[in-house]
């Protein structure tokens, strides 16, 4: 049975939008949706004594969200299998553990109540810096959102936290019948930075370095996916500065990340960090174990 596609629902714009995302994700992979609010209030509303016939407002108010949210998904797709829970735990915390049974969580860029001038709230970081599963963090403008420019964007990382990524991007694609455009950035070491006029057969070797490391990325994974459309890229350049760029004509971003056993804080490179600041579309953070 195919594990659901778990969406962190708090009745915010943000939250509306990675449900409205997620459901066109769930469609395309067969997937059930389950959309979860963390609450506290259910945890300890049974230890405080009842003064009022009326219904406590927290108490209410997480059974509306979860409502909306799925009244919103049968609305937009009648044939998603949808289920909603308030559980008794902080958003954090909730997420991370229906993580355990989920295809991947999908999470807003900010949450209620998060400051309105943040790039990214600290629900959505958290998550995509601690998650064992995929992470997606939607956002991005419209375009990207929207799923118009039929690509997308996988950052070549390190073998050793790009494997499952390019799994994982590779099935996007293939579910999208789209474009995979690999990218791997590629930077001169420190000091031959100083010589703007180095030989081009040392700027030739660099390039085909990353070349390599690409080709071998995604060699055997390709394999399985004879119809995905490969388009491969070495850029110069900080590969936080390159991705965001290149984010800019994508549907989504997925990147790596290391999760190390027994290490609980936040495991998210510099790349990852930026690109969920940043990044013109949503972000999909795939974690490999080391």
């Amino acid at each position: 049975m195919e594990l659901p596609l778990v969406v962190g629902v708090d009745g915010s714009d943000g939250s509306i939008l990675a449900v409205d995302w997620a459901v066109d994700e769930a469609a395309r992979h067969g997937l059930p949706l389950r959309l979860v609010y963390g609450s506290l209030w259910e945890r300890y509303e049974g230890a405080l004594p009842s003064l009022s016939l009326q219904r406590p407002s927290e108490r209410v108010m997480a059974r509306h969200i979860v409502a909306s949210a799925e009244e919103r998904v049968r609305r937009l797709n009648p044939e998603v299998k949808v289920s909603v829970e308030a559980v008794a735990a902080e958003a954090v915390s909730a997420l991370l553990s229906e993580g355990d049974n989920a295809s991947a969580l999908v999470t807003g860029s900010r949450g209620r109540g998060e400051l309105k001038g943040a790039l990214l709230g600290s629900v959505g970081l958290a998550v995509a810096a601690r998650a064992y599963c995929p992470v997606i963090v939607v956002r991005g403008d419209k375009a990207g959102l929207a799923g118009t420019h039929r690509r997308i964007l996988l950052g070549a990382g390190d073998p050793d936290t790009s494997h499952e990524a390019v799994r994982f991007a590779f099935r996007e694609a293939e579910a999208r019948a789209c474009v995979l455009d690999v990218v791997r950035a590629w930077r001169r070491p420190a000091h031959e930075d100083a010589d703007q006029s180095a030989p081009a057969e040392e700027t030739a070797e660099h390039e085909a370095r990353a070349s390599d490391l690409v080709d071998t990325l995604i060699a055997e994974v390709a394999v399985d996916h004879p119809a995905v459309r490969v388009k491969r890229a070495t850029i110069e350049g900080p590969a936080r500065k390159v991705l965001v760029n290149r984010s800019e004509a994508a549907d989504l971003v997925v990147v790596g990340a290391r999760r190390r056993s027994g290490h609980f804080g936040l495991q998210l490179g510099r790349v990852s960090h930026t690109l969920l600041h940043h990044a013109a579309c949503p972000v999909a953070v795939v974690p490999q174990r080391v």
